[in-house]
């Protein structure tokens, strides 16, 4: 009896030992994870000079031997148009001004996507954690990388208001190879300023948002224009446009 009790006492001891170091381990690693995250307060009224996801084509270039041509341009948020802004949020993220950061809906919805289909078929990123990912971290596809840019979200959602956060989004924005921003992009795809485009050239830039390395604004793709027309439906269902203007736009994109 006593030597059961002893063993017991060995079992015991070793799974306290066992437990104590597995909680220094998760507080350690819970440590890191947060020093590693960066500062995002100085963004308030700061642009960033580079992103993360600049440096990574960069990088991706002069790994082929070549070198990569940046194009960029800021502007300020009062100049991008207001129809422009909404596109892109019907696109990306319809809910910005309302969620803390994170859609839960969204993100519940595309796990369950993506379990289903067993590989990332859905997204599920807010504009905000998109900025977080372009800014600060890659475009890896781990869970570790989606823990961190949720986090960095919050931190943003926290120290700069909305329009700041859409603000920086819209001015580094990978929308082709070496093109950041809708400001550079009107530029080089459409020889004029953000300010001037048209309702098909905002649908058509808003579009390759999801593939900007593989199709280009200019393009007539089935892909592009599955993408305008499904735009176009979500800005007349929300009221951002005419139904007239839809029916205009709508027939130019079946050409």
């Amino acid at each position: 009896m006593a030597e059961e009790m002893k063993k017991k006492r060995k079992k015991m001891k070793l799974f306290l030992i066992v437990l104590l170091c597995v909680l220094a381990a998760l507080g350690l690693f819970t440590a890191y994870f947060f020093l590693s995250l960066p500062n995002v307060a100085y963004l308030k009224d700061q642009n960033p000079q580079t992103t993360s996801v600049i440096e990574q084509r960069k990088q991706e270039t002069q790994q082929k031997g070549k070198s990569l041509k940046i194009r960029q341009k800021w502007v300020g948020f009062n100049t991008i148009p207001e129809l422009l802004r909404n596109t892109i949020r019907v696109s990306e993220d319809v809910d910005f001004y309302s969620h803390d950061g994170i859609d839960f809906y969204e993100l519940k919805e595309s796990i369950k996507r993506n379990l289903k289909e067993g590989k990332k078929a859905r997204g599920g990123s807010t504009i905000t954690q998109q900025l977080a990912k372009n800014l600060f971290l890659s475009t890896e596809k781990s869970y570790y990388r989606k823990l961190k840019e949720m986090v960095i979200a919050k931190r943003m959602e926290k120290y700069l208001s909305k329009d700041r956060i859409f603000s920086i989004y819209l001015n580094v924005i990978e929308l082709g190879n070496g093109i950041f921003g809708v400001e550079a992009a009107s530029e080089i795809f459409f020889n004029k300023s953000v300010n001037r485009l048209t309702l098909s050239e905002i649908i058509r830039l808003a579009a390759v948002i999801p593939k900007p390395l593989k199709v280009t604004p200019l393009s007539n793709s089935n892909y592009l224009k599955w993408r305008a027309n499904l735009l176009l439906e979500r800005l007349v269902k929300y009221g951002y446009i005419s139904e007239s203007e839809y029916r205009s736009a709508k027939e130019e994109f079946k050409k």
